[in-house]
């Protein structure tokens, strides 16, 4: 029998599959230009019936059908999925949009406002309590919103379209558990969205409007190519998400907007007027008070429940009737994530 790995190997490669996926998050700015002449709505299309595709190959190639099975038959998670579906597929398009029209910087400030638009979602709609410090972040943030919006001359949409559909997204992929995995159910997802893919595709090609026949081979690889570049994101993050802490996944999820930002300004040459810079910043500010109040947030937590099992160990009686071992699962120990899906 081989010898278990070790943690620090479990950490490394945790470590190297997280990067990985947020990298390839952060380059999409530079992939879909490469689909042109599609628009962004017949990209959509392609990237919906191709990551089909490519799902129901791994879910054969990894014999995953059972998870995929029980989706299909529950109407409750088939629902929340489908609604997940129609946001996800409204968040690719703005961002697609947005990456053809020349507003990269745009697109990658929704990612950034994501996590604040997050806790704005967790009051309104969950009705949970929010500490000061993070009403100081909201308020930072929404300062953050109108310098951009005064500076530039208009609301950024894109932004805001992004981190909204994201975060609402997020809440609905909650609600569903993470007894879903990523490619069971990106694979429910795109199945209930295929029909109008696929139908929207055909009739652009009995057009003569489309451009996947039309525009030469290696764009219609690239266009295939887009199930590929929507999955294997998700897979690594999700071999991530069950070796690292929800801390470290947590500081990681902010290289895709970094590297975004990079590629919409270095690369790109997308304006970065001083007013877009100082929205930027507060921006930034009011991440590093919500991970700094997280971070704090976590450690307390921790050392209460460390502090508490002793007491538990003492005098709780071991469920001998149920096998349950009451040490099983440290509160302190982060859940696994299953499911993570930028655009």
């Amino acid at each position: 029998m081989s010898p278990a790995p070790s943690t620090d190997a479990l950490d490394r490669l945790g470590l190297a599959t997280g990067v990985s996926a947020y990298l390839l998050w952060g380059m999409l700015p530079l992939y879909f230009p490469l689909l042109q002449p599609a628009g962004a709505v017949e990209i959509i299309g392609h990237r919906i019936v191709w990551s089909l595709v490519f799902c129901l190959l791994l879910l054969a190639v990894t014999r995953g059908w059972g998870p995929f099975r029980t989706v299909l038959r529950s109407p409750r998670t088939l629902a929340l999925l489908f609604a997940a579906a129609t946001l996800l597929a409204v968040n690719w398009l703005v961002f697609v949009y947005g990456v053809l029209s020349g507003q990269v910087v745009d697109a990658a400030l929704g990612y950034f406002i994501n996590p604040i638009v997050t806790v704005a979602l967790a009051v309104v709609v969950l009705h949970e309590r929010v500490r000061p410090i993070q009403w100081v972040a909201l308020g930072i943030a929404a300062t953050a919103v109108v310098v951009i919006t005064v500076g530039n001359g208009r609301l950024p949409w894109i932004a805001l379209a992004v981190a909204s559909t994201f975060g609402v997204y997020g809440l609905l992929k909650n609600r569903v558990g993470r007894t879903v995995g990523a490619i069971p159910g990106l694979a429910v997802e795109t199945l209930v969205l295929a029909p109008a893919a696929l139908a929207y595709l055909v009739v652009l090609e009995a057009r003569g409007t489309g451009s996947f026949g039309s525009s030469g081979g290696w764009h219609a690889v690239a266009l295939a190519a887009s199930g590929v570049v929507t999955a294997v994101p998700l897979l690594l993050f999700g071999t991530a998400a069950r070796r690292l802490p929800l801390s470290v996944l947590g500081m990681l999820q902010y290289l895709a907007p970094v590297l975004q930002l990079v590629v919409g300004v270095a690369v790109l040459h997308e304006p970065m007027p001083a007013a877009r810079w100082a929205g930027f910043a507060l921006v930034w500010v009011a991440l590093v008070i919500l991970t700094v109040d997280g971070v704090h947030t976590h450690r307390h937590q921790a050392r209460d429940a460390h502090h508490a099992l002793p007491l538990a160990e003492a005098s709780d009686v071991p469920d001998v009737a149920s096998g349950r071992d009451a040490n099983a699962s440290s509160p302190s120990s982060p859940p696994d994530q299953d499911e993570g899906a930028l655009a």
